[in-house]
């Protein structure tokens, strides 16, 4: 439950204003009815796209209380008001931030400082440009580089200045989609565009625009009909200056899309810090947060951070990853009552975050072979060959020897139905990322769902449309990426995926990019499998030419070649489906009715060896095993639990002799 101020009244006969102060947004109503409903509707809109982190600081704020003010009115005397002051800025106050934020406004909890270490040149740099010249200036840089914090640091030397000369001149920070998100007709938004640009003029105003790119995708179908298009008329007339931030993609992109709109901008290009530079802002924070939180970083945090975040995030730039990943650290530190953060302490936030195993992490901490083998071999049953690729993967990625420019690894798995391609891509993927994550690390997508050519663009996306593959690789960058049935997939589909295996990067139409470097890609094929001569087929030289001549065949050779791996799974024995089904059985022990009743089940050899042979079809493999085990066991024993509902805290004898058999063993 999270309360809501609200500040409403009738401003003439038949309309009323509702004003949330909470998130600085009022509406007009017209019936006193309306208020409640509207006011839900407008919080439910406002927090449904938001995560718990981002609700939960709004639970902070005190009580509102209102002040009365009594104004001494002649009623007799008219009165005529040449200006309205209170909505001066109307359309500002409501769409933008105005910029210092008050102390008031900011959130308790912000733990990231408002400065630009290390990037003083640059910020004076663009204090000279918006000083000397009424110019619009564009910040380029890898994310993370600082972008924000040099205009912001400028913005306040601007203001400072402006207060000592006496000066009227405001700042407005301002996200594209704020302009179009209210437009109800057509032609709203544009009247929008020209009420802020009248604004901006009358206050002296430069606006900030965050995210500049969804200019270029708010507003009309096309770029030619965008806002940044509506724009761009007043930009190159000089009656609005702008400031904005943008990657060399995201530039590009502009460039390609909009050309005016880019060529309006003087642009500033923002470089990662060095090395030494980048150690000196991690020292500075650590100073800062000791300063005002009073909590301690140690020397090997902050090493260890510097570590982690330079291996594992190549893909950001310092110091924006480093004082990003701090500020959270610290704001943990904060609601843990706690004062100091250690080395231990930076390790557990980045497997909470990434998933990733303590092994990973840790340079002192030895990979033992035997003890991967042994994981492996828990999960994987009759397949040596996928076995060692997987344990070959791990070590490779313990080294530190894996390509950073690529996906941490690409593999296809080939073979027939039901022999364990998928239960080996669970399987690492749990090794790999299963530490911290709330959600499963294993993404996968059913490929036999794209086998038309228009179909890539539900995939991967195109224009304001988002993919399925980009959508779910941006929520868990740290996953494996499962393409089931890989070769059902339309061709189209194989060549947007080559640029993904080759450099880890998808990038889109409006240069938003997505990284796929901490992703293990692993497709699976049936190629080859109708070409079996029989169910017992072994891993031989033949077979492996039949798998390798029908993949060949299907794929062209570019794709195939940015494929690390071709990993070939063989059929399943008689002695490999018992040892599933045993598997499979312990797995059912841990259900919820059983747990929750303390019932120890124990399994007889005769049923073990039932299932395992109802379990297993020539063609499916072992993927009738587990509706096996849920015809035979489950549904008996959810029929004897109800007849027996006082039995708990005891051990069951499962057996078979034409049909399921169960003991009392207390």
């Amino acid at each position: 439950d999270i309360p809501v101020p609200a500040v409403y009244g009738r401003v003439s006969d038949n309309q009323y204003e509702c004003y949330l102060p909470l998130f600085e947004e009022s509406f007009y109503y017209y019936d006193e009815k309306q208020l409640r409903p509207l006011i839900k509707h407008f919080v439910t809109t406002y927090f449904n796209d938001k995560n718990p982190n981002k609700i939960y600081p709004y639970l902070q704020f005190a009580k509102p209380e209102i002040a009365y003010i009594t104004l001494r009115v002649n009623e007799k005397r008219e009165q005529a008001w040449s200006w309205n002051f209170r909505q001066r800025y109307r359309t500002l106050e409501r769409l933008a931030e105005r910029l210092p934020i008050p102390k008031a406004s900011r959130k308790a909890s912000a733990a990231l400082p408002e400065v630009a270490w290390e990037l003083e040149d640059r910020v004076q740099e663009l204090v000279e440009r918006l000083l000397t010249t009424k110019a619009n200036v564009l910040l380029v840089g890898d994310h993370g580089v600082g972008k924000s914090a040099v205009i912001r640091q400028a913005v306040k030397q601007l203001i400072n200045r402006s207060r000592t000369q006496k000066l009227e001149r405001s700042f407005w920070r301002i996200m594209p989609q704020r302009i179009t998100a209210s437009a109800k007709y057509l032609g709203d938004w544009q009247k929008t565009v020209e009420s802020l640009v009248n604004e901006l003029s009358m206050s002296n105003g430069t606006l900030w625009v965050e995210n500049i790119i969804q200019m270029l995708r708010s507003g009309g179908e096309g770029v030619e009909d965008s806002v940044a298009a509506f724009m761009l008329p007043f930009l190159q007339e000089d009656k609005l200056q702008m400031l904005g931030e943008a990657t060399p993609q995201e530039l590009e992109s502009m460039r390609r899309l909009l050309p005016g709109f880019a060529e309006s901008f003087q642009i500033l290009k923002i470089e990662e810090l060095a090395e030494p530079q980048v150690q000196n802002v991690l020292v500075k924070f650590a100073d800062f947060a000791m300063q005002k939180h009073k909590i301690q970083l140690t020397q090997a945090a902050l090493a260890q951070t510097y570590r982690l975040l330079n291996r594992y995030f190549p893909y950001e730039a310092f110091p924006g990853k480093g004082i990003k990943f701090l500020g959270r650290s610290l704001n943990e530190a904060k609601l843990n009552g706690e004062t100091l953060i250690r080395q231990a302490d930076i390790t557990r936030h980045f497997i909470e975050q990434t998933g990733l195993p303590e092994l990973f992490l840790r340079d002192d901490m030895v990979l033992s072979s035997e003890e991967v083998q042994d994981f492996f071999n828990s999960k994987i049953i009759g397949q040596s060959n996928a076995l060692d690729k997987l344990c070959d993967t791990v070590k490779v990625y313990k080294a530190g020897l894996n390509d950073p420019n690529k996906p941490i690894a690409t593999m296809l798995f080939a073979g027939p139905t039901g022999v364990g391609k998928t239960a080996s891509a669970k399987a690492l993927a749990n090794y790999f990322f299963g530490k911290g994550q709330e959600r499963t690390p294993l993404i996968r997508i059913d490929m036999s769902e794209f086998q038309h050519p228009a179909q890539i663009v539900r995939f991967i996306g195109a224009g304001k449309e988002v993919g399925q593959l980009v959508k779910d690789i941006r929520e868990r960058p740290f996953s494996v990426l499962l393409l089931d049935e890989v070769e059902k997939a339309n061709p189209a589909i194989f060549d947007a995926l080559m640029t993904v295996l080759d450099e880890g990067i998808l990038v889109d139409h409006y240069g938003r990019t997505t990284n796929f470097r901490n992703t293990i890609i692993i497709m699976t094929t049936n190629l080859g499998a109708s070409s079996r001569k029989s169910i017992g087929f072994k891993e031989t030289s033949s077979a492996e030419a039949i798998y390798q001549a029908a993949i060949s065949q299907h794929f062209r050779p570019e794709f195939v070649n940015r494929i690390d791996h071709i990993v070939l799974f063989q059929s399943l024995s008689s002695v490999d489906i018992t040892a599933i089904t045993r598997i499979e059985l312990e797995q059912l022990k841990k259900r919820e009715g059983f747990v929750k009743r303390g019932l120890k089940l124990q399994f007889s050899d005769e049923l073990l060896l039932h299932i395992a042979k109802i379990g297993f079809d020539p063609i499916y493999g072992a993927r009738p095993l587990q509706r096996a085990v849920e015809q035979t066991i489950t549904g008996p024993m959810a029929k004897w639990l109800l007849d027996h509902p006082d039995v708990e805290n005891t051990s069951l004898l499962l057996d078979y002799l034409d049909g399921i058999k169960i003991q009392l063993r207390p």
